[in-house]
């Protein structure tokens, strides 16, 4: 029940109460003058006039003290309803924005005014972490492209023990995976700051595919999985070819990873209306239901991510979604556990010729 309804009717039998208190003491005066007056007759008639009187006069003022009741209240209540839409659409990338104020000073102007305060600290404090990951990602760049230049030069000894050549390319490998995270956070964190310029342009979306299904198979056959193309519709877009690739490419080594030996992944493109609507689906062990509102979480990363043979860092996705996005489109992913899992990508369609 709205706030609205809840006081209606509230005004509404407080009202009632009120006319009956009043009905009650005219009754009560009228049968006590009755009692004591000689012209009984004559004056029972008036009583009932009375009372007659009363009820058509009562049950209008009732009806009237509704409708006033109702508009009075949904009138007081119109700030409320603005304030709840303006606050509605206030989410981590709008917390500089302002919510309207009435300027009256009454209680919603104040709470109005808490909220503006509420969300200028939550601001700063978001503007604080992305500029600490920022910089923090910056300074490792450093010591880790020091790290390793220097393992890749003592690799490349000819007289170097087997034992300490496996120990280098194992300290190669871990260097080359902060790498990637660093890479990846210094991605997001720009993305988060608006500091990304996307080069768009018009490009055929399904040529892009086909590249990167080519390349998606050549990464598969070590894997010993098989990666099939169901269809691919021509379908035109306009969009950053290397944000577009990177995405593509991000989503295929995930349905090879997150694979099973001798399984499956499919490619599929087609153009539904205004939309070119991308599948990709791989056999493996699935997401549980309760995992997939959290996947394009940083750094989340499901049961079948655990596994120590699969390599990632739980950014993937998360870079994903900000590809999708920046290009207008929708990302989601469905999962029957055990048997398949589909990332379905959802771009709009232009009608721009490519050059």
């Amino acid at each position: 029940m709205t706030i609205r309804t809840r006081l209606t009717l509230w005004y509404a039998v407080v009202l009632a109460a009120s006319l009956l208190v009043i009905g009650v003491g005219t009754y009560t005066e009228i049968d006590e003058q009755l009692r004591h007056d000689h012209r009984r007759a004559a004056d029972e008639h008036a009583f009932a006039e009375t009372g007659e009187l009363l009820f058509q006069v009562g049950l209008p003022a009732i009806l009237l003290g509704l409708l006033g009741g109702w508009w009075m209240t949904r009138r007081a209540l119109v700030p409320v309803a603005a304030l709840t839409k303006a606050v509605e659409k206030i989410h981590d990338h709008n917390l500089s924005a302002q919510l309207p104020r009435t300027g009256n000073g009454d209680e919603l102007d104040r709470l109005t005014e808490v909220f503006n305060a509420m969300t200028a600290r939550l601001d700063g404090s978001f503007q604080r972490i992305r500029e600490f990951t920022l910089h923090a990602s910056h300074e490792l760049k450093t010591p880790l492209t020091i790290l390793h230049g220097e393992l890749e030069t003592e690799l490349g000894e000819e007289n170097l023990p087997a034992p300490q050549r496996e120990r280098l390319a194992s300290q190669l490998d871990e260097i080359q995976r902060l790498a990637k995270i660093v890479d990846g956070l210094t991605l997001l964190t720009k993305a988060d700051a608006g500091q990304i310029t996307l080069h768009f342009a018009a490009l055929p979306l399904d040529g892009i595919i086909r590249d990167v299904f080519a390349d998606a198979q050549m990464l598969a056959k070590s894997a010993d999985i098989s990666v099939t193309m169901a269809i691919c519709e021509a379908a035109n877009i306009r969009g950053d070819k290397h944000r577009l690739r990177q995405l593509l490419l991000n989503l295929a080594d995930n349905a090879i990873k997150y694979n099973q030996s001798g399984g499956t992944v499919e490619f599929s493109l087609r153009a539904n209306g205004a939309e070119a609507e991308l599948k990709i689906t791989n056999t493996g062990k699935g997401i549980p239901p309760d995992m997939l509102p959290r996947l394009f979480e940083r750094f989340f990363r499901g049961d079948a991510s655990h596994n120590s043979a699969v390599d990632g860092c739980g950014l993937g996705l998360s870079i994903a979604q900000w590809i999708v996005h920046a290009h207008n489109g929708q990302i989601e992913i469905t999962s029957q556990p055990d048997r398949l899992t589909t990332v379905t990508v959802r771009l709009p369609i232009s009608s721009d010729s490519t050059t």
